[in-house]
């Protein structure tokens, strides 16, 4: 078992800078990456950024240039630094990580952090 929490999110005026950090226990080596996704209210959840096994960064176009995704010094922690934060980017964030058990992929989410911005 996978369990993954959240933390860093909060409220700050548009134009300013947030980090979210993420850590999974029970993370493993059969463990696929760790990601970030994001939910507003009556929104789908939509993905935002993804760090690979081997630390290889991939965003949605909508966040590129303005968050960077990163790893701790353990594989089992991500951060996503958020900067030039718009009302937009209001969501709450999710932390994601796929880990295969039992020959089969089973995915992990966190509870979530809130990020509200305003205008």
């Amino acid at each position: 078992q996978v369990q993954l929490v959240e933390s860093g999110g909060g409220s700050v005026q548009a134009g300013g800078s947030l980090r979210l950090s993420c850590v999974a226990s029970g993370y493993t080596d059969w463990c696929d990456g760790m990601a970030w996704y994001r939910q507003a209210p009556g929104k789908e959840r939509n993905f935002v950024s993804v760090i690979d096994v081997d630390g290889a960064p991939t965003y949605a176009s909508s966040v590129k240039g303005r968050f960077t995704i990163s790893q701790g010094n353990a594989k089992n922690t991500v951060y996503l630094q958020m900067n030039t934060l718009k009302p937009e980017d209001t969501a709450m964030y999710y932390c994601q990580t796929m880990c295969k058990e039992d020959g089969r992929w089973r995915t992990y989410w966190g509870k979530g952090t809130q990020v509200t911005i305003s205008s």
